[in-house]
């Protein structure tokens, strides 16, 4: 089922998320539901809180652009993308690396907005996967932006608090306006 995707200004968006302690029928279904969500939104990646759901679980699939890595390790084996594609994974934990990379981000919860982004080129994830497992990523490009990029949702923390005074000052007016159309009160 697609569900709706919450924008900017719900509060939920800036809520600190509350770790998966089991994963119940529910929440593979949600984890459907999110999967279908971001594949008819055309996004790379999609956070539970992005659904209005304030769970720390996401799901990311970069499979249609292969070349956006340079590598990928699974618990310090090399892997491809389609091995891990779609990638879903609840309590994640990030060691980011110390070289930066600035690129184009959007944000299903922002449309229409994308702005450069300045992050940690790689990053080591530690993550759970709906069946118990612990898996430890190793990498860089698209893939390290989107872990990131779908951690801040875990955290409250969206990818307008990471741009550029400027950028944010050029987008003001939409940002007002939709807040203003998203707040509950």
């Amino acid at each position: 089922m697609i569900r709706k995707i919450v924008k900017f200004g719900d509060p939920v968006l800036r809520a600190r998320c509350t770790p998966v302690e089991e994963v119940t029928e529910e929440i593979r279904e949600l984890v459907t539901d999110m999967l279908e969500t971001m594949e008819d939104a055309e996004g790379v990646g999609l956070a539970a809180p992005q659904v209005g759901v304030p769970l720390q679980l996401a799901v990311i699939d970069v499979s249609h652009d292969p070349e956006c890595i340079t590598f990928l390790r699974i618990n310090g084996e090399e892997a491809s993308l389609e091995s891990c594609m779609p990638l879903v994974f609840v309590n994640p934990r990030l060691d980011l690396g110390s070289d930066k990379a600035t690129d184009t981000e959007g944000c299903l919860s922002f449309p229409e907005m994308r702005a450069d982004i300045t992050r940690p080129e790689t990053v080591t994830a530690t993550v759970q996967t709906l069946e118990g497992n612990s898996l430890v990523i190793e990498t860089d490009g698209l893939l390290s932006r989107a872990i990131q990029h779908e951690t801040d949702h875990l955290n409250g923390v969206l990818f307008i608090d990471r741009m550029s005074s400027a950028a944010k000052t050029s987008l003001r007016g939409r940002l007002k306006r939709l807040q203003r159309e998203n707040s509950r009160h």
